[in-house]
């Protein structure tokens, strides 16, 4: 086995956490897959841990709250760690709109000697509004729903993510390769 072969055999038993994090109908959950699916091509171990499907089941009964939001976020980050320390790649897209419930879960990562990146899918809300993959854009403007994040409750953009993809300037494809990339360059893929 030559060098190249061994770091690529290396990287894929090597678990992480990508966190994407941005607005609804930032491009987050479609990037991830994307990037999901090249990556067991590749031979590593991938899970997608959908924020929809994680409020679904792991989260039900929490609101939007402030508190509820930051206490999701944290269950996501323990899950993601959990896998990520058993050399699985979690690949988190998640709104998870406040910069000290990100920075919990990075320094639970930190700590754990787990590697974590983040991942700002930095889409414009006029843009995501047009996207509006879930409709909750229109509903929030129809006066149906009330805390949209970006919207009518706040996102604190990351001031200094280990990458900012601008989803709306390129393909899913570039978006997903920009991903692999960052990772590549970490020794993670």
């Amino acid at each position: 086995m030559t060098n190249t072969q061994e770091n690529q055999v290396s990287a894929a038993r090597t678990g992480a956490t990508v966190w994407l994090t941005g607005l609804p109908s930032a491009g987050k959950t479609t990037i991830a897959y994307e990037l999901a699916q090249r990556l067991r091509v590749e031979g590593h171990r991938v899970e997608v841990l959908d924020g929809d499907e994680i409020r679904e089941f792991l989260s039900a009964g929490l609101g939007f709250t402030r508190e509820d939001r930051h206490t999701n976020v944290q269950r996501i980050g323990f899950v993601a760690e959990l896998l990520a320390s058993n050399g699985v790649k979690a690949l988190v897209p998640v709104i998870a709109p406040y910069a000290d419930s990100r920075d919990a879960v990075r320094g639970r990562h930190q700590s754990e000697g787990t590697a974590y990146l983040e991942v700002h899918v930095a889409t414009p809300v006029e843009v995501c509004s047009e996207r509006d993959v879930k409709g909750l854009y229109a509903k929030q403007a129809a006066g149906e729903i009330s805390g949209l994040t970006g919207v009518d409750d706040p996102y604190e953009a990351p001031e200094s993510p280990d990458l900012r993809i601008e989803s709306h300037r390129q393909t899913v494809r570039e978006s997903a390769s920009a991903l692999h990339a960052l990772l590549t360059e970490r020794g993670l893929a």
